[in-house]
């Protein structure tokens, strides 16, 4: 096996390049599909923040597939990036079912990986244990069919565009984009794996290139660690953060002359080792003082830990998504541009389910440890510097709070002795795993996937690791595929993937319980637990035993269809004398570029939209063709450049207020913005109806400075 990972001398060597078109080694297909769901009312998936919900749009929600096969269609591995907070079990068995019922044996848990770009600006309601339902207000329907929708038609749109190609591989480094959120949990790792690393964060980007075989580009997937979390907690606009910008940059470049959305070249940033990875580079300040907070504890010496937020490098969360977005994208388009490594050779996949809170960790000769029921710390309650919690929990707690232990014992009872044992020094707050009404609060059965694409290796990881816990795994992986003989793999790691586990920090970082150690729900050891179940994955795949491998305990899908707090969407109404889509406040005659173009419209729910018309665009900014005497649309809502604002009002009524951010690239013309709705009729005694409506600015000029 390992000699068919070795370069073949009648290879194309990888001094050739890329364009050259010479029949491909793979058959390769990529596909992108809009999964956006409700942009209303619904709450936003990351920061778990009651009052943070949809309220509008700044950016689509895309899905976006790559399938790689066999030439002889013998083997095959498919690639998911979704930018959603993380793909959760439910979602996953679903598009599972689905894609079942559609190819039959083609794609399956092995060989099928779902990851979530992580950011925190996406509808929520997509998750079947109840811990998630708390802040998410239930299993929301609409929210987790347009998820499910979205992947399985971008998987389709791939598998019918199969083509022959090659793909290459590259590396860089990228700059000012990253810090390590927690640097005390950080210094708690050995003296001596520290000095290995010049950083606390990996700042490393792998990208993977795909080029058909007549020369035509295909797309990317860049794996590159940071949380999405240039917008912070107070945005209520539905978009992709930093990495769904570097996305939209990259595949605006490449389909010249198309608007966002469309176009077949397909560019997802996907997540990876981003568990203590942050964007906002200014680091942690108190906001009442303006001093740093950077301590253990994340405290401020006034207002205590709920003052101590990180700051990204822009003047506001848009400025500073723009600017960590193009530093990731600038850095894809050099080495993607440069990328002449090829990778070859056979395709492989390796899935087992398994009950992680039970599993006998073999440290060494003599030491045998086990993970445990899931459970999460005080700390957990504090948040990040990115994202602070409620109330007056610290980062690093490694004791309980009497006041909140009573009040926890009280309403949701008290953590057993064994459990409280195994998390130590974890103080238990929530015995999630301890606790099954309505449904269990977390979940035992947990997946772990492994695929090989010739020397690349996709770790595909079922939460958030820490940088140092990443680097463990990548190392464990790489040497149990050496010591079976196949040396040299390049081996990435894959971010919220499958189900949602929470963090995995290392078993030193964890003992200072910070938020990503009083995260990692399974306790100390369970990075080991992880290091030990993927190199049983390696190793089957590099022994070419994968069919050997036990499929492990099957995961619950309970069967709750739709279990909500989100009230329904009322019958909407106008002012009196007004009509859907008259405008209520009317853009400027004339504009710069650099001004801000605004417009508000009588409007309805948006939610009407996700639930009627899949793929619903709500707004066109378009420029006057003199020549054809007709509009041409220069933006959607899918556009950097345009922010869609629903604001409710009472018993129905909502206005719509469009902002077009006039980008320096507009040209001089006449321009008009149109919004696009659907409005709600509830007959009596009889089901509701929807009608399609719109409506137009008065026309604008746009002059040159």
């Amino acid at each position: 096996h390992s000699s068919l990972l070795a370069l073949d001398p009648s290879q194309p060597t990888s001094t050739q390049n890329p364009s050259t078109g010479d029949s491909g080694n793979y058959l390769i297909g990529v596909g992108r599909a809009d999964c956006t769901g409700p942009i209303a009312e619904i709450p936003l998936m990351g920061f778990a923040n009651a009052d943070q919900v949809g309220g509008g749009l700044l950016t689509r929600l895309y899905s976006r597939a790559f399938i790689v096969a066999e030439p002889d269609n013998s083997k095959r591995v498919v690639f998911v990036s979704a930018d959603i907070g993380m793909v959760s079990q439910k979602l996953r068995l679903e598009v599972l079912n689905e894609l079942k019922s559609k190819y039959g044996e083609l794609y399956r848990q092995d060989n099928v990986i779902l990851s979530g770009t992580h950011t925190h600006s996406g509808p929520a309601g997509y998750f079947q244990y109840t811990l998630f339902w708390i802040t998410s207000r239930g299993l929301i329907k609409p929210s987790l069919q347009a998820v499910v929708k979205g992947i399985v038609k971008s998987i389709d749109i791939a598998h019918e565009n199969m083509k022959a190609g090659r793909i290459f591989i590259n590396r860089g480094t990228v700059e000012n984009s990253q810090i390590n959120r927690s640097p005390y949990s950080y210094l708690q790792n050995p003296a001596s794996e520290r000095n290995r690393y010049s950083s606390n964060t990996d700042k490393e980007m792998v990208l993977l290139k795909m080029v058909a075989a007549n020369g035509q580009e295909l797309g990317l997937i860049s794996w590159f660690a940071v949380h999405p979390v240039s917008m912070n907690n107070t945005n209520h606009l539905v978009n992709s953060d930093n990495v769904g910008y570097a996305s939209y940059l990259f595949e605006q470049e490449k389909n010249k002359g198309m608007l966002p959305g469309e176009g077949s070249f397909v560019a997802a940033f996907a997540s990876s080792n981003l568990g203590d990875v942050s964007p906002n580079t200014r680091g942690p300040f108190c906001i009442n003082t303006g001093d740093s907070c950077d301590n253990p504890q994340s405290t401020c010496p006034v207002g205590g830990a709920k003052m101590c937020m990180a700051m990204g490098p822009g003047t506001d969360m848009f400025d500073s998504t723009r600017i960590i977005g193009q530093n990731i994208y600038l850095k894809a388009k050099e080495i993607y541009t440069s990328a002449s490594q090829e990778i070859t050779g056979p395709l492989s996949s390796a899935h087992q389910w398994v009950n992680m809170s039970d599993v006998s960790v073999t440290l060494n000769a003599t030491h045998v440890v086990k993970t445990c029921k899931p459970a999460l710390g005080h700390s957990f309650a504090a948040g990040t510097i990115d994202g602070v919690g409620a109330f007056n929990f610290t980062q690093g707690a490694v004791e309980g709070d009497p006041f909140w232990d009573s009040i926890r014992d009280q309403l949701l009872g008290k953590p057993s002795n064994e459990t409280q044992a195994c998390h130590d020094p974890k103080p238990i707050l929530l015995r999630t795993g301890e606790m099954t009404w309505p449904y269990p609060w977390h979940p035992d059965i947990v997946d772990v996937q492994l695929a090989t694409i010739g020397s690349l290796a996709i770790v595909a990881v079922p939460g958030e690791l820490t940088t140092m816990s990443g680097r463990r795994l990548r190392e464990a992986v790489r040497s149990e595929f050496e010591s079976h003989g196949t040396s040299g793999m390049n081996v990435v790691i894959a971010g919220l993937c499958n189900v949602y586990t929470h963090y995995i920090t290392t078993y030193e970082e964890y003992q200072v319980q910070r938020y990503e150690a009083a995260s990692t729900i399974y306790g100390p050891h369970t990075l080991s637990a992880y290091m030990q179940l993927y190199r049983g994955l390696a190793k089957a795949i590099a022994t070419n035993t994968v069919q050997d491998l036990p499929s492990g305990p099957e995961p619950p899908l309970f069967n709750i269809t739709s279990l909500t707090l989100v009230p329904a969407v009322i019958a909407d109404r106008t002012p009196s004398n007004k009509a859907f889509g008259d405008v209520l406040q009317e853009v400027g005659q004339q504009y710069r570029v650099g001004e801000v173009a605004e417009v508000t419209f009588v409007s309805a729910n948006p939610r009407n939209s996700a639930e009627n018309a899949t793929e619903h665009n709500f707004l066109t900014v378009e420029r006057y063709i003199n020549s054809s005497g007709s509009w041409s649309v220069v933006h959607n809502d899918a556009s950097w450049e345009t922010r869609f604002y629903w604001t409710k009002g009472l018993l129905g009524l909502s206005n719509a207020r469009v902002e077009w951010h006039i980008p320096s690239t507009t040209e001089p013309g006449t321009y008009r913005i149109r919004y696009f709705g659907h409005y709600k009729k509830i007959p009596l005694f009889q089901p509701a109806v929807y009608y399609a409506f719109e409506g137009t600015s008065s026309v604008f000029e746009i002059i040159s400075l």
